[in-house]
């Protein structure tokens, strides 16, 4: 969820070779399927893979890092918190509604307090532009407008917008008090779905750095909005993966289906 500023690492020969396309990724339109342009992120990369059906149509949406990406990355001062990584999405392949991605690297966690006050990654996809989301803002003249309640069918069944999940930049965060760390567990993984001026505009898994070092794989259904305020293709699933092979993680968007509102 919160996340401030960006964090421009120093880029070594490993990343060079990566962001030159040399090493560590794939090829847009490959078998892997359609590849954006990776982004330094610790000691390693990020970056976006779109995967399609055999009629060419959207399967899943994902952000992958490669082993080195979960090494070297920043820790917490008393001046700044958190990291942002804009990811942009492939130049090629279907369009899936997405524009692009903000991948947040949380070395302390963030509010609430004691729930999600953990290190780990929220991977926003968005639907706006990355103009439109850093114009987003909760203080001035618009502030009531941005602050609007969406309406009850852009919120999936039981979940809840709580007064302190405005962020600047990023935009209004609506929680599952269902999840299993709201119930004295842990924090592992969970969904978020995003607002601005009432519009739900953006999706979110969360993943703790915890439960991708475990290398686990984990499928997880998505609860879905009655509809939506903007076209494209949204999951009823999200999975968070490791590939030995490749010393991949993958937090990706799955099942999708269209939905035009």
């Amino acid at each position: 969820m919160k996340s401030q500023g960006y964090y421009y690492c120093s880029v070594g020969l490993l990343q060079l070779l990566v962001l030159s396309g040399l090493a560590g990724g794939v090829q847009a339109g490959d078998e892997d399927g359609f590849t954006g342009a990776p982004v330094a992120v610790g000691n390693g990369a990020a970056w976006v893979v779109v995967t399609v059906d055999t009629l060419g149509e959207p399967e899943s949406v994902s952000v992958v890092m490669d082993s080195g990406a979960l090494t070297g990355l920043p820790e917490a001062t008393a001046e700044k918190s958190a990291w942002e990584f804009p990811i942009p999405m492939p130049e090629s392949g279907p369009r899936t509604g997405y524009d692009h991605v903000l991948l947040d690297w949380n070395p302390v966690g963030h509010m609430p307090e004691g729930v999600y006050s953990v290190a780990h990654f929220d991977v926003h996809f968005y639907m706006i532009n990355n103009a439109a989301r850093e114009a987003i803002t909760f203080h001035g003249e618009g502030r009531d407008r941005a602050m609007t309640a969406p309406d009850p069918q852009l919120l999936p069944a039981g979940y809840v917008v709580p007064p302190d999940a405005a962020v600047e930049r990023m935009g209004m965060h609506a929680l599952d008090p269902a999840g299993k760390e709201f119930q004295g567990e842990p924090f592992s993984h969970n969904f978020i779905y995003g607002y601005h001026n009432g519009e739900l505009m953006f999706v979110e898994p969360m993943v703790s750095l915890t439960f991708l070092q475990s290398l686990a794989d984990s499928t997880t259904p998505v609860k879905r909005p009655e509809r939506y305020s903007y076209p494209g293709w949204y999951p009823s699933a999200y999975r968070i993966g490791f590939d030995v092979e490749k010393g991949e993680y993958t937090i990706a968007l799955q099942g999708l289906q269209r939905f035009d509102e």
